[in-house]
């Protein structure tokens, strides 16, 4: 029976009472790593993004060096090329953005005096003279809103520097990661006590191999995304189809929400630009392309490429534009892929016959001890193997 006043307090009040304690420091921990990285997102978002892009690219500069490419002039094709796709992207969206836009804003005209003739002619039988004051509000309330407007202007064009700098720290960082990735975790790793560097050596390997994973299957997804309602927005002739399919790319990088919105913009260009029916038929296009995302790209080559559950994904998607809006539904996926194949790989302990890890820290991980015995443990020799004590060697010579 346990002594003192614990005999009174039933068992599983006991246990329950353990957990919540050990429960509630783990949740104080993780809300004061949150606020703090709140505070660093000028770092902390390059650093992520980086990450992402060299665990892309790191095959492309692999692939150079294993043909005898010196390791400094593969980065730096690599890292040129990447520049150079961008930005040939954007030059042809751009390009495609400024020849439609004319058209685009004359039928925008058009479909502005189509609503103006529902509100008039429609069940809300509206007067002119009433859709002209409330065309006057709109106007009179913009013009005492004048300086909060003027704020969210100066607070977007800061937004937009921070956002420079933050593009040229993350090809910065980039650089390095390519160049000099196994050095700096190595670096990394000799931080932790070295009983523990095999684990953290192995878990963050593995978390590594799965962000990757992520990265392309996550540009195949996007790519079929694009692909499907862009091509379908061409078909039935919906104006800046390659802007659209551009913009369905990026979004679809983030989960649900990416593809919730483009779609909801490709039906709203069909409907300003060619009226209800081709809107409708805009909107079967992209329910058709989501639904082939859904049930056959995310089950088939998300989930067995991350080892992730869609209820899990959408979770994480939800938690992470709470805590940080975009940015937060950007990385909530990639972020909960790597931590499930680290604390998987860490929970099976994965290092003891990790072949990866050969040699990497003066031992064979297939030689790792066990669980409840100390690294630093000898086993004793059998007794008939062991020197004698001056001891013994006397009481042996008296038995002679």
């Amino acid at each position: 029976m346990t002594g003192g006043s614990d005999q009174y307090v039933p068992f599983a009040l006991r246990v329950a009472g353990s957990w919540a304690w050990r429960m509630g420091l783990v949740l104080i921990a993780a809300g004061m790593l949150v606020w703090l990285l709140s505070h660093l997102t000028l770092l902390i978002i390059p650093l992520m993004v980086a990450a992402l892009l060299a665990a892309l690219l790191r095959p492309v500069t692999g692939w150079m060096i294993r043909r005898r490419v010196p390791r400094g002039l593969a980065v730096a094709i690599t890292e040129v090329g990447l520049i150079v796709v961008v930005l040939g992207a954007l030059f042809l969206v751009g390009r495609q953005v400024v020849a439609g836009m004319s058209d685009l804003g004359q039928q925008a005209i058009k479909g502005l005096l189509k609503i103006q003739d529902w509100l008039t002619n429609g069940p809300l039988g509206l007067s002119t003279d009433q859709i002209t004051k409330y065309l006057n509000d709109v106007l009179d309330n913009l013009q005492h809103n004048s300086g909060a407007i003027l704020s969210k202007v100066l607070t977007f064009g800061t937004g937009f520097g921070e956002f420079g700098a933050g593009l040229l720290l993350t090809l910065f960082i980039l650089i390095f990661f390519l160049l000099e990735g196994e050095r700096i975790w190595q670096f990394a790793v000799r931080l932790f006590p070295r009983l523990a560097r095999p684990a953290v050596d192995g878990a963050g390997r593995r978390g590594w191999t799965s962000l990757g994973q992520y990265v392309r299957v996550q540009i195949l997804v996007a790519g079929v995304d694009a692909v499907g309602i862009g091509v379908g927005a061409a078909i039935i002739q919906v104006p800046l189809a390659l802007p659209l399919a551009v913009l369905v790319f990026l979004g679809s990088f983030i989960p649900v929400v990416g593809a919730l919105v483009t779609g909801a913009v490709a039906v709203l260009l069909a409907l300003v630009a060619n009226g209800w029916v081709n809107a409708l038929i805009m909107l079967a296009i992209v329910l058709a392309v989501q639904q082939l995302e859904s049930h056959l790209l995310q089950p088939f080559i998300m989930g067995r490429a991350v080892k992730l559950h869609p209820v899990a994904v959408v979770l994480a998607v939800a938690a992470g534009s709470a805590v940080a809006g975009i940015l937060g539904a950007l990385f909530a996926v990639p972020v909960l892929a790597v931590a499930n194949s680290s604390v998987r790989y860490i929970a099976t302990r994965g290092w003891d016959d990790d072949p990866t890890l050969a040699g990497l820290h003066g031992r064979d991980p297939a030689d790792a001890p066990d669980a409840g015995e100390p690294p630093s443990s000898i086993t004793p020799a059998p007794a008939e193997d062991r020197a004698p004590t001056p001891t013994g060697a006397k009481q042996k010579e008296n038995e002679q």
